[in-house]
């Protein structure tokens, strides 16, 4: 067996709404071959992982996978059920996968959700290679691989601040998504986005982070602002560092000016010895080095948010429990392999570290590494009490006195941090006085651990403090989404919505198959319908809502870019893309398109096309209508059943009746706009184009907008200009031209009806179709233009997407000339210069459709040719009206 790729899907897809990884899985001489087959496989693999005996698999019960490989399954659906098995191993337990054959025989998709994605990626191989192992018989080093999967997991694991951010996002609803293998986070969407790293968030000032970085500076300031700071000095050199014990007077204290987590930091210090060897220490991790007076109290951590005390812990250093058999190093071995100890802040505790700053003060105790302590005694290793040296805390937020709870909100606002740790020496942090004790230092990106997982006392929520201040009134960070779908339609849907949204001066990120838009700014070209360009959208600052083309290829090939959406619209379902991406009927291509109305949020809106069959019935599929949404339909026939029935139980919908769109809800009703009043509808003959309009003030109705605003904005849109590519009219002397990107039967029939409703002398198509349609697609296609139209050009596209040059205008040609033989037919290869043939024999008063695939070029050359572009209203109900035959 060979991994050819393993793709990861972070949204929702059509194998899980959690994120899954995708492997391509080739069987090579596997393929066709069941478990069964192979002798003593299903022994082998049973022996080696018992706990597979209770996967339910397909067949929901305990046992499923066991009775499915004794009567015989593939291997692709074996190594599935062997990576989830292995997860539990790692720590990362999930249990949902899907196993799907492809075209090839050889290949399938093997999905799988994970919790870490390096760790699941890394099982996935281990899977392969077992299961290879077993079928052959071989011997397989799996416990040493699933070490080194551990290691993987902890090694991209985020640590437990940034966890405890991401759960506590999750619980309130607020789209969270990490962007690195580190701390850094997303969170919210569009003007509610913000980026947060650790505990640092996008609001935190950079200048308070600085100053933090310098204790020397941090320092000063406090002491500017009456508060209890120890005296101190910044020294370069051994010697400096001697002076300045000598004005300080022991015990000192000597630590890195810009240190963190307690790295390098030596405490009561009190001869030239220890300070020299403190000053090495320290320079380990900085050049400038602090040497401050020791103040006197129990080391105390207290964390301040949006300028208010929320948790404080009390430190205590590492340390190990002496058993008189084992050394110190021992001791500090065996404590590191308690499983709440990790590398760095990997888990709940850190493990010990030993370093120069141990030895030396094991030494300053008459103690080594190699001492073996009595039953019973505390060693301290270190007189810092910092968590990530393997410190420990105990909760005293109930203890702090008010004098020191507005101390420390005092100290975080003079250098101006947002979420601030204070590290404070105190006598006891319940009384006001202060003895000999003081601050001794504030920290930018504080660890939230030693709160959330106290080793003694009650654990404080702090993730949910800081989500208060970023998020507060309990906001979720969202904005409304609106997505859009279905066969045809789409991208003028789209346009319509957004161009409504943008009249109502709200900052809309809107993307279609011709790029991205961020308000009234195109900011990318090309087919943007994917979850990558609802991303950049999304992530916009300054956008306050998205409308989102979602294509069938974007969702099966990489799920979505959004968790959840507020409207959902389904403009229609038509045979299209069969034979691609396992689509094999229309049922299949609405199969796909139904998870955009699965991942509508509860209470949200879902916007269906009463007209078509198959839309109508969506409401009962029970993915859908398991989570309580409302539904609204809209038909171009006001006697449309399906809407009548909906009326009738009190629901909602957009109808046409005579020249006016009606929305009836509640049993009343409202005329919104004249059809004929909207330039887009070209005086009503464009009823694909009625059916864009329905949609978009269902849809801008259900997001809130007044009717008469919709109406506004709708007699505003410029199709021409502001729907690239869609029945794009131009005059061209006293004949007319229009641009079209239809691709498919539907389009084809719906801008030819158009066309003839406008009463042209003659009618000639420029036509093509993708190579990636199946030859039935293309007949029937081209069997529709022929309907339609007096003489046919048939041209290539540049992508043949698979084809052989000349393939597809040959099989359009053979098909239309068997069809409709009368019809004058030229193959042309070039657009353009199918373009140019039929505008050389252009008569007066006739219509020429070109179905482009680069709408700009066309537009360019017609352009150059003396053709003027038809977007005034009037214009173009004159063209209605008359007919073509307008003169210029």
């Amino acid at each position: 067996m060979v991994i050819e790729q393993i793709k990861t899907i972070t949204g929702p897809n059509v194998y899980s709404y959690d994120p899954v990884l995708v492997m391509t899985l080739d069987l090579e001489d596997l393929a066709g071959k069941e478990s069964y087959e192979i002798p003593g496989f299903n022994e082998r693999i049973l022996a080696c992982l018992p706990g597979i005996q209770e996967h339910v698999c397909g067949l929901g019960r305990r046992g499923g996978f066991v009775e499915r490989l004794r009567e015989g399954t593939w291997f692709g659906h074996i190594v599935e059920h062997v990576a989830l098995e292995l997860t539990d191993e790692l720590g990362i337990s999930v249990n949902r996968g899907k196993t799907v054959g492809t075209s090839d025989p050889r290949k399938f998709l093997v999905a799988v959700s994970y919790k870490s994605e390096e760790g699941m990626k890394f099982l996935l191989h281990v899977a392969v290679e077992l299961v290879q192992a077993l079928v052959d018989g071989r011997h397989y080093p799996l416990e040493a691989k699933l070490q080194e999967g551990r290691d993987l997991v902890e090694r991209y694991a985020v640590g437990p601040s940034t966890q405890a951010i991401i759960d506590e996002a999750r619980r309130r609803d607020i789209p969270v998504q990490r962007l690195n293998d580190g701390s850094l986070l997303r969170l919210g969407y569009g003007t509610h986005s913000m980026l947060m790293e650790a505990s640092i968030s996008g609001r935190t000032s950079v200048i308070a982070v600085d100053l933090a970085s310098d204790k020397d500076m941090t320092k000063r300031l406090l002491e500017d602002a009456a508060l209890p700071v120890p005296a101190g000095r910044v020294v370069n050199s051994p010697e400096g560092a001697l002076r300045a014990m000598e004005e300080l007077g022991v015990p000192v204290v000597v630590k890195p000016l810009d240190g963190n987590q307690g790295k390098g930091v030596s405490l009561n210090l009190r001869s030239a010895e220890d300070v020299i060897a403190a000053y090495r220490a320290a320079c380990a991790y900085r050049s400038s080095i602090v040497v401050e007076a020791q103040l006197e109290g129990r080391d105390y951590r207290v964390l301040v948010v949006g300028g208010r005390v929320v948790a404080a812990s009390e430190k205590k250093p590492a340390n190990v429990f002496g058993d008189g058999v084992h050394t110190i190093r021992e001791l500090i071995e065996i404590t590191n392999r308690d499983p709440r100890r990790g590398d760095h802040h990997s888990k709940s505790m850190s493990r010990i570290t030993c370093d120069l700053v141990v030895e030396a003060f094991l030494r300053r105790q008459g103690l080594d590494l190699l001492t073996i302590p009595d039953i019973g005694q505390t060693v301290f290793l270190r007189e810092s009490a910092n968590l990530s040296t393997g410190g420990e805390a105990r909760d005293v937020t109930d203890l702090v006195h008010p004098r020191v709870r507005e101390l420390c909100e005092r100290a975080a606002r003079v250098v101006g941090l947002d979420i601030c740790g204070i590290d404070l020496i105190w006598p006891d942090i319940s009384r006001p006085d202060q003895g000999r004790g003081g601050i001794v230092e504030l920290n930018a990106a504080p660890g939230l651990r030693m709160h959330h997982f106290p080793g003694e006392g009650q654990a404080r929520n702090v993730s949910a403090a800081i989500l208060d201040m970023l998020y507060p009134d309990r906001g979720n960070g969202r904005i409304p989404i609106v997505s859009v779908t279905g066969t045809n339609g789409k991208t003028t849907t789209t346009r319509m919505i957004g161009h409504v949204l943008c009249s109502e001066g709200i900052t809309a990120g809107m993307t279609t198959t011709d790029g991205i838009w961020i308000g009234c700014e195109q900011i990318a070209r090309g087919d943007m319908t994917g979850p990558w360009s609802a991303r950049v959208v999304l992530s916009d600052t300054t956008v306050q809502a998205a409308v989102l083309e979602t294509a069938r290829g974007g969702i099966v090939r990489s799920g979505l870019g959004y968790d959840w959406s507020d409207i959902a619209v389904f403009t229609n379902i038509q045979a299209d893309h069969l034979g691609q991406d396992g689509i094999d009927t229309v049922d299949d291509v609405l199969r796909i398109k139904t998870l955009v109305a699965e991942r509508v949020r509860e209470r949200g809106t879902i916007i269906l096309n009463a007209d078509d069959e198959r839309l109508s019935q969506l409401p009962l599929n029970p993915r859908v209508a398991r989570i309580p949404r409302e539904y609204v339909f809209f038909s171009l026939d006001v006697n449309n059943i399906v809407v009548q029935r909906h009326l009738a139980g009190g629901g909602t919908g957009y109808v046409v009746k005579g020249d006016w769109i009606e929305e009836h809800r509640g049993g009343s009703s409202r005329r919104i706009v004249r059809v004929s009043e909207i330039p887009s509808t070209f005086n009503g003959t464009a009823d694909f184009q009625v059916a864009n309009v329905l949609a978009c003030i269902a849809a801008t109705r259900a997001y809130g907008i007044e009717p008469e605003a919709i109406r506004s904005a709708l007699l505003s849109f410029d199709n021409s200009r502001q729907n690239d590519g869609r029945a794009n009219v131009y005059e061209y002397h006293d004949s007319t031209v229009v641009l079209d990107y239809g691709h498919n039967t539907h389009a084809i029939e719906a801008i030819s009806r158009m066309v003839t409703r406008w009463g042209a002398r003659r009618t000639t198509a420029v036509f093509g179709l993708p190579g990636d349609r199946t030859d039935d697609l293309i007949q029937e296609a081209s069997r529709a233009a022929a309907r339609h139209f007096d003489s046919i050009i048939v041209r290539e596209d540049i992508d043949l997407r698979g084809r052989q040059p000349g393939e597809v205008p040959e099989l359009i040609r053979r098909t239309i000339a068997e069809y409709a033989p009368q019809i004058q037919l030229t193959v042309v290869p070039s657009e353009i210069a199918a373009l140019e043939r039929a505008m050389a024999r252009i008569d007066s008063g006739e219509a020429v459709v070109c179905f482009s695939e680069h709408q700009r070029d066309c537009a360019e050359w017609l352009l150059n040719a003396g053709a003027r572009v038809c977007g005034d209203p009037q214009k173009i109900r004159e063209i209605v009206a008359r007919g073509v035959r307008v003169s210029a």
